[in-house]
């Protein structure tokens, strides 16, 4: 398979001979584009082509309703007339029309059809709908793309929004053709090479939550832990030694408790993979040796996971500004102005549990804010506005900065709790002395990367230098490499 960085720039492709003369790419104005279709996505593909400059026909069994739907500046005719006038044709239509295209064999001959057709299950047909529309006309350039990019991403405009668009043909000039054309709408295209990877393509899109099944298991997983560990701790506990009933604490409070944990723990996995990543690069000193598959399932799912993360972060703010509302609360206060009152207490101010509370709250809401910005700076179109050092910046340092904060939020949580043995029920520890582990662990990892003997390194492996190169040039044996050996990919 060719590799994307090797597709060839724009003026390669422009010097390429192409069937039907379609050289000349740049010139967007000169290239007539065919669209067989009149439904959304046809209208869709039509603006963004226009918004371009390039000039679209539309083939329609009925052009006169049809172009109530459409700029007046597109030609809308019936399909034998649109395939005569386009070299590059969409094919816009369902899998059971493509038999209708048959009286025009001899009109498509050597032109280049772009099947952008989906179905409605995985591995819906024995072959592939690009595979049966190349069997049905043998004598067309046949390419399998855009069927991942929906009517609304179309709509976005060139300049709004870029997304991947998945390209595969068994003709090399039609298929980087089409990839031009796609860079030329703003899409980043992905070479995916000979016709028969257009199954794995049209079954993109029929994929649910791909990328979030794992991070959706590990936060059940979390979020189920902690709320038994709670449970067992906060109400098991108390009922076992005093006979006191909590249980009414199981839908607030035991969920209020296990929600930061899970968010906290959540957002510390975000960076525990970029950590392991460098230690590998670090153990192996190269940055080409692949990550385990383990690890590189973990870094393409960080996303996922701090988004989780700010999810259990954000129920939990909620949760927390409902406790007030509860009758229990308003009982236990009535009760502890009781005691005051029959105590003879006429001030119960506590100097340091107002402090406490009041970094407390503060802390968490800094962290809440540099998670909202971590968030946001996720969505694609704000992600592509942002350049990669600002971008790196938002989601590296201030992510570490958020993780530090809500560090120091559980610790002033905690207090002096951690040290009092009354907390140590069921000799287990209190879960806010659980959920400081990871972040530590993480922020200790990130300080020693940041060593100047460890970091200096760490930046001249992904700069390119690696060890084994370094360690062949002093010991003055470096390895000759036979011509024969060579591979281009």
């Amino acid at each position: 398979m060719e590799s994307i960085s090797m597709m060839g720039s724009p003026k390669s492709l422009n010097e390429t001979f192409l069937p039907n003369g379609l050289n000349g790419i740049k010139d967007t104005n000169k290239i007539t584009i065919g669209i067989l279709g009149s439904g959304d996505f046809a209208k869709s593909l039509t603006i963004r082509l226009i918004k371009c400059g390039y000039h679209v026909v539309i083939g329609s069994r009925d052009p006169k309703r049809a172009s109530e739907f459409f700029p007046h500046v597109v030609d809308i005719t019936h399909h034998e007339d649109a395939v005569t006038k386009a070299n590059i044709i969409f094919v816009a239509i369902h899998r059971e029309h493509y038999a209708s295209l048959w009286d025009l064999k001899h009109l498509l001959t050597g032109k280049i059809l772009v099947d952008v057709s989906n179905n409605l299950r995985v591995d819906q047909y024995p072959e592939s709908n690009a595979e049966y529309l190349a069997s049905l006309f043998p004598d067309c350039l046949i390419v399998k793309g855009f069927n991942n990019v929906s009517a609304w991403a179309l709509q976005l405009g060139p300049k709004d929004a870029s997304r991947q668009v998945y390209i595969c043909s068994n003709h090399v000039q039609a298929r980087h053709q089409i990839i031009e054309i796609s860079r030329q709408l703003n899409f980043i295209p992905v070479d995916l090479g000979a016709l028969s990877s257009a199954r794995d393509i049209e079954n993109i899109p029929l994929r649910l939550f791909t990328l979030w099944k794992g991070p959706v298991v590990v936060a059940i997983s979390l979020a189920t832990f902690f709320f038994i560990y709670s449970f067992i701790r906060d109400v098991i506990h108390p009922y076992l030694r005093n006979q006191q009933s909590d249980f009414y604490k199981i839908p607030i409070e035991i969920v209020n408790k296990t929600l930061p944990i899970v968010a906290i723990t959540l957002l510390s996995l975000v960076y525990v993979a970029g950590l392991l990543a460098a230690a590998h690069q670090l153990y192996y000193g190269t940055k080409y040796r692949r990550f385990p598959p383990w690890l590189e399932s973990w870094l393409q799912c960080r996303k996922q996971l701090g988004l989780l993360s700010f999810f259990f972060a954000t129920v939990h703010v909620v949760y927390s500004l409902c406790l007030p509302m509860r009758r229990s609360e308003r009982y236990l206060l009535l009760n502890m102005a009781y005691q005051q009152v029959h105590a003879n207490i006429e001030n119960s101010w506590n100097e340091e549990e107002v402090w406490r509370i009041e970094m407390y709250i503060s802390f968490g809401i800094m962290s809440l804010g540099l998670l909202s910005l971590l968030a946001v700076t996720s969505i694609p179109s704000v992600n592509s506005a942002l350049n990669w050092r600002e971008f790196s910046f938002i989601q590296s340092t201030l992510g570490y900065v958020a993780l530090l904060i809500s560090t120091f939020h559980v610790l002033i949580y905690g207090w002096k709790r951690a040290f009092e043995e009354e907390y140590y029920r069921f000799y287990t520890p209190p879960s806010f002395v659980l959920a400081l582990v990871l972040p530590f662990l993480v922020i200790l990892g990130k300080i020693s990367l940041l060593l100047p003997c460890i970091n200096q390194r760490l930046r001249r492996i992904r700069r390119g230098w690696e060890k084994s190169h370094f360690l062949e040039e002093t010991s003055g044996t470096v390895a000759q490499i036979s011509p024969e050996r060579i591979t281009v990919m």
